[in-house]
């Protein structure tokens, strides 16, 4: 492999090369050590420096020195695995470069023409492969030549990264390289002679997780199913955390069926994965959230800069935000000032006159008569020309829509019902100071959001304006003014429609708030039930789901019904993401990262209670409903007016403020809600979601192990096999469909059939597997071999399964194949019915009735035989079998004037004539383990089908 030239030092005191092959100007080297097969010590110890110094030299002990006479320095241009290899490199080199090198009377010239074309033939090699996409090419393509050197995978595994660190077994570390793919987690080391490879794949990682041990505070701890690996020693260990965090993540969401959980565009094609996408996810996913942004959001540009706040009367630091609709800012200290600009209100974008007080300043012009100033900006010209074009693009699809009134919308219940008016004293101060916020910081969703408005939002919002800021806060007044029909036209297209879902909401419109004179009234039912109904229509993913009508209903008291809608729509699809699907995954996610955050942050507690789960269990509903449904209604708006400003980081907050008080105290608090705004440390978005990424693998392997319960409970009475058997084979026949999705070469994603909602009792038909991966599972757990025949019997066997001809198997249709092929004769009835069922299943799978596919038959029996200590009288057996069948097929085929093709018997015939040989029945009935044979497929099958599909996708790379 032509490497990047690196300069090295031809004299050193260890002289770990040795020289084979020289010239005017190159060395052909091989590493000192290498190849000794008797452990000489030489070796050990410079395989062992090898690793730890991370070097190349383990994976390419043979490497190609360009070296100018005089000089002290030389240059690495090539390595090799093999001597082949190398010596590949050096043909060319002696080819192609050499008979020129004489045209250069300066020798450094000599030496920059060879670097060039070594460059030059790396640029090539990296346009056509992996490495063409990363922020350090050369560097990545050598990375991933090791990686493929020592695991041998196919070339579609998709390396994302590389880091130098320990593997602890035990209190032993083991130096050495840990690669990061889109499918696995890859290890190796070589120490002192001693080869350690580690292969897991992200669909077995059950939950990670960084701790102490010992000295080491930070250990990556990786826990599987079976065991768990403790990784150390990195440069940066946030870093690794993330990456493997998101990996996991992005990996089980594409292959587990994760309930309604979608992956971003971008994430879709697993070989568009690179460290430089995750870094560029990781940084939307915040933004998305710091700013309550749609999750459809692309980010465009991130730049420093400085906003004027007004009511402080000076720059604020911080960075601005633009993605496809908004333009966003946030102070260097998260929270303390906030600015969201939809660019629909934005009229104009312009760059004003620069100045050493007000470097690079752009004027953003609003419909509300108002104007934001940044400065300070580095690169200026392309914010605002991009702005500008989004902006051209966001008021010509406007200047579509005409005739319509946007504030034409039904009446707010609240006013038609005449319900819920109760002013205090209080109620007159809260709207003054909100008045006094207006003028100083604006109105509408692009006010500044400081500490103030945080502070004025604790003390409850007023009533008259709880609707307002509601659809501000959360953004769904733009949603509203961009689709002015949507609504109506939605609830014309569902009248009438009958569903699943409107069955469900018929029973729970009574349900929701039935003390509040609102909803006790077919006005308030019939507002609520359009909503609901028109929402489960708008997104049949979710359809409707418990805690949606309770929801819906406290904002029909506050707003109008269309207005609650879009509240409806934001809160199910971007404040409060995968909450509501048929499994609830988000609220799970986030009932996990509340207990890791009752660990952090309340110690005390989590002492006292060392299983936080039935805890988090409990607060479940909190997070569903939002608190309505279990604090008093007025305490309840408190904390929906800190969730419409916070987002979610409210509901964690007041949940370990809930926690942290006294039950009494809590109890007896006044009615306004202001004893659960005295919050703990605030909790951060980035925190939030790091700690969202690392449960939702948790969350999303246990849905697994529930569905491979049920998977088996179902299968487990129709077949003879003990539970431990089945549960493997789940497994091997789980990774036999993943791998096909690994690398692409059967089925897809989207062929296995979703399973359905817990209650329903899961679902057995969630992998399948196609005829090559059937072969596959086949030749490793079948009780007979048939040699050259294999194939033929597990084509025939896959068909005679395949019995909806969809090309595909299920689980439960494989494990009744093999259930039925591995019975022992001790658990089975006679010998007579214990072979007819077996023979059915394989043995007869070949069979049909002509001549020429019973000699086929034959074939395979002879096949299966061979090898065996009876393989004499098995031979003389089927012999004698042979000739019986042949005469029962000519008695038969008597009388007949068509030919050959009339020759014909029936399976009845051909099992009684090999009952009449009892040898052959022996050989039928001879048990084989099946607990055997799955042991000693597990680790033939990954290599064996990732070898496979390596000589498959195999591509020719430049040389």
């Amino acid at each position: 492999m032509w490497i990047t030239p690196e300069e090295v030092a031809l004299k050193n005191a260890l002289k770990l090369w040795v020289t084979d092959r020289s010239n005017d100007y190159f060395l052909l080297q091989h590493r000192r050590g290498h190849g000794d097969t008797g452990g000489k010590i030489t070796g050990l110890l410079v395989g062992a420096l090898d690793t730890v110094l991370d070097s190349n030299a383990r994976v390419a002990p043979f490497r190609i020195v360009l070296h100018v006479p005089g000089s002290q320095v030389s240059w690495v241009i090539a390595s090799g695995a093999t001597v082949e290899e190398v010596q590949r490199h050096w043909r060319w080199l002696d080819q192609n470069l050499l008979p020129y090198m004489a045209v250069f009377e300066n020798k450094e010239d000599a030496a920059s023409f060879v670097l060039g074309k070594v460059k030059g033939l790396i640029a090539e090699e990296v346009l056509g492969g992996q490495a063409a996409r990363e922020d350090d090419p050369a560097r990545f393509r050598e990375d991933l030549a090791r990686f493929e050197q020592r695991f041998g995978l196919p070339q579609r595994e998709k390396l994302v990264t590389h880091y130098s660190c320990c593997c602890w077994k035990g209190r032993v570390p083991r130096q050495g390289s840990l690669y990061l793919t889109t499918n696995h987690i890859a290890f190796y080391s070589f120490l002192l002679g001693k080869e350690v490879k580690l292969l897991v794949p992200w669909a077995e990682v059950t939950r990670l997780e960084r701790v102490s041990v010992g000295l080491l505070t930070d250990v990556i701890r990786v826990h599987t199913r079976r065991k768990q690996r403790d990784f150390s020693m990195f440069l940066n260990v946030d870093e690794v955390m993330m990456v493997m965090c998101q990996l996991a993540d992005i990996a089980l969401r594409r292959l587990l069926d994760s309930g309604g959980l979608t992956l971003d565009q971008s994430l879709q094609d697993s070989t568009n994965i690179t460290k430089r996408v995750l870094e560029e996810q990781a940084l939307r996913q915040y933004v998305l959230s710091l700013f309550g942004l749609p999750r459809a959001e692309r980010l465009q540009e991130v730049m420093s800069c400085s906003v004027w706040t007004p009511h402080a009367r000076c720059h604020t630091p911080g960075t601005v935000y633009t993605t496809d609709g908004y333009l966003c800012f946030s102070s260097r200290e998260e929270g303390q000032c906030t600015l969201i600009i939809p660019l629909t209100e934005i009229l104009s974008i312009e760059k004003a006159e620069s100045t050493s007080a007000l470097p690079n300043p752009v004027i953003i012009s609003v419909r509300c008569k108002r104007a934001f100033q940044l400065i300070e900006l580095l690169h200026r010209d392309e914010l605002v020309e991009k702005v500008r074009h989004r902006l051209r693009d966001l008021h010509w699809k406007q200047n579509l829509i005409s005739g319509h009134d946007l504030r034409k919308k039904s009446s707010v219940l609240l006013s038609a019902l005449g319900c819920f008016c109760l002013l205090q004293n209080t109620e007159h101060v809260r709207e003054r100071l909100w008045d006094e916020h207006f003028t100083e910081f604006g109105r509408g969703v692009h006010m500044f959001r400081t500490d103030k408005i945080r502070k004025l939002v604790a003390l409850g919002i007023p009533e008259s304006l709880r609707g307002e800021l509601w659809l501000n806060f959360s953004d769904a007044c733009s949603s509203l003014a961009a689709h002015p029909s949507y609504y109506t036209d939605l609830l014309e297209r569902c009248r009438g429609e009958s569903s699943i879902a409107t069955e469900e909401i018929e029973r729970d419109l009574h349900r929701s708030l039935p003390e509040h004179p609102a909803f006790q009234s077919e006005t308030g039912i019939s507002a609520l039930r359009r909503v609901l109904t028109a929402y489960a229509f708008r997104n049949p993913a979710i359809g409707y789901c418990q805690s949606m009508n309770i929801l819906a209903s406290v904002m029909l008291l506050y707003t109008k019904e269309e207005e609650a809608f879009w509240l409806l729509v934001t809160v199910c699809e971007r404040m409060l993401p995968d909450y509501f699907n048929r499994r609830v995954i988000g609220a799970q996610v986030d009932q996990s990262v509340f207990e890791e955050l009752i660990r952090e942050r309340l110690p005390e507690l989590s002492e006292r209670v060392p299983d936080l789960s039935p805890l988090a269990s409990a607060s479940l509903t909190w997070f569903l409903t939002l608190f309505v449904s279990v604090l008093p209604f007025r305490s309840a708006l408190c904390v929906l007016d800190c969730f419409f400003y916070h987002g979610i980081r409210a509901i964690f907050q007041i949940s370990l403020a809930v926690l942290d008080a006294n039950t009494a105290e809590l109890s007896s608090c006044s009615d306004d809600g202001h004893a659960l705004m005295i919050l703990t440390s605030a909790v951060s978005v980035k925190h939030v979601e790091m700690l969202r990424s690392r449960q939702r693998v948790q969350v999303l392997q246990a849905h697994e192990d529930s569905t491979k319960d049920n998977a088996l409970r179902l299968v487990t009475p129709d077949v003879s096999l003990s539970p431990g058997d089945l549960s493997e084979l789940y497994d091997l026949f789980k990774t036999e469909h993943f791998i096909s999705l690994y690398w692409g070469d059967g089925v897809s994603s989207s062929s296995a059939s979703p399973a359905p909602p817990a209650a329903a009792g899961g679902c057995v038909e969630r992998y399948v597997v196609d005829r090559a991966q059937f072969k596959s599972l086949y030749e490793l757990l079948t009780p007979w071999s048939c040699g050259t025949h294999t194939d033929t019997v597990a084509q025939r066997a896959f068909t005679l399964l395949d019995q909806d001809r969809d090309g595909l198997v299920t689980f439960s249709q494989f494990t009744h194949m093999l259930g039925t092929l591995h019975t022992s004769h001790t658990r089975c009835a006679p010998v007579l019915s214990s072979v007819t069922d077996r023979s059915l299943m394989v043995l007869t799978a070949v069979l049909c009735s002509v001549q020429h596919q019973f000699i086929q038959f034959c074939k395979t029996l002879y096949s299966m035989f061979q090898g065996d200590p009876g393989e004499a009288e098995l031979f003389q057996a089927i012999g004698m079998v042979t000739s019986l069948v042949l005469q029962i097929g000519e008695a038969r085929q008597s009388g007949q004037s068509q030919g050959e093709e009339q020759w014909s018997v029936s399976f009845e015939q051909v099992l009684a004539s090999l009952l009449t040989e009892q040898v052959l029945v022996n050989f039928l009935e001879r048990p084989v383990q099946l607990s055997d044979r799955i042991s000693a497929a597990k680790p033939r099958q990954y290599q064996e089908r990732a070898g496979l599909l390596m000589i498959q996708h195999t591509h020719p790379r430049v040389p």
